[in-house]
């Protein structure tokens, strides 16, 4: 059997039916639990929605010991106990650090999806959410039509986080981002401090961006709040679908080439 790709099973699954995958984006910040956090119960909500979730978090580096992204580009295979390989209602996370800055690096210069790679491997979900610094996330993005999530911290210091991951996200990919600022709590003074931040980051992006970030407040406590956003980011996914041919031996060859020269 003379195949193009990179193994037989792939020639098989360029000639069947290819669905789209969802891509949900959430840009992380230093020393920021609220996003953890939130990324966390996102995922629950879609997930008992129905929607099989797979999170790239792009803050952990990969590693023998903690196989993941690189590990599935460069065809290594994944221990049988990695949370990827879990199935029913466990939530699936890889370590992605290496590989979505492989990615994002080796489609600069393509007019190609930088995620479109990762159809192959992730089909079997609804969903992939992409959790990385807003630079990733900018150089991933492109051609996608993905609206991401950027979480406020009700501070000065949080409204200068956001505004800049806001910035890289614009200037890289072209998107507008949907901002949430986590309200623990129901106190009157709690509510006007998460809604100071959001004022104030519409008014900066408004005036240095062109575009005022679409902002929410999002009550922790209370479950329809948290739900409205996962639906929210659900509906404004962007969806890569594998093209014909797509991810050839030589590009197999580079990604394997490149992980073996950083893992030295």
């Amino acid at each position: 059997m003379l195949d193009t790709l990179f193994h037989q099973a792939a020639s098989l699954h360029s000639t069947t039916p290819q669905t789209k995958l969802r891509v949900i984006a959430v840009a992380s910040q230093d020393n920021a639990s609220d996003g953890l956090e939130t990324l966390w119960q996102i995922c629950a909500h879609l997930q008992r929605m129905g929607y099989p979730v797979v999170v790239l978090d792009g803050t952990a580096r990969e590693s023998e010991n903690s196989p993941g992204l690189m590990h599935l580009l460069t065809q290594h295979t994944l221990a049988p106990d990695q949370p990827a390989l879990a199935t029913g209602s466990a939530l699936a996370v890889l370590p992605a650090g290496m590989g979505l800055g492989y990615l994002a690096r080796d489609n600069q210069d393509t007019f190609t999806q930088p995620l479109q790679a990762l159809h192959s491997y992730f089909r079997a979900y609804s969903v992939v959410v992409v959790y990385a610094p807003a630079e990733t996330l900018g150089s991933l993005l492109m051609q996608t039509e993905t609206m991401p999530l950027v979480i406020l911290r009700p501070s000065p210091e949080g409204v200068l986080s956001a505004y800049k991951s806001l910035k890289h996200i614009a200037l890289s990919a072209g998107l507008t981002c949907t901002v949430a600022t986590m309200v623990h709590g129901s106190t009157k003074i709690k509510r006007q401090k998460a809604e100071d931040a959001l004022h104030a980051l519409h008014d900066c992006a408004s005036r240095h961006l062109g575009n005022g970030a679409r902002g929410t407040m999002v009550q922790t406590n209370n479950p329809q709040d948290l739900q409205r956003l996962a639906l929210h980011l659900l509906e404004n996914a962007g969806t890569i679908s594998q093209a014909p041919g797509s991810l050839g031996l030589s590009t197999a060859q580079r990604l394997s080439n490149a992980y073996l020269v950083r893992s030295h």
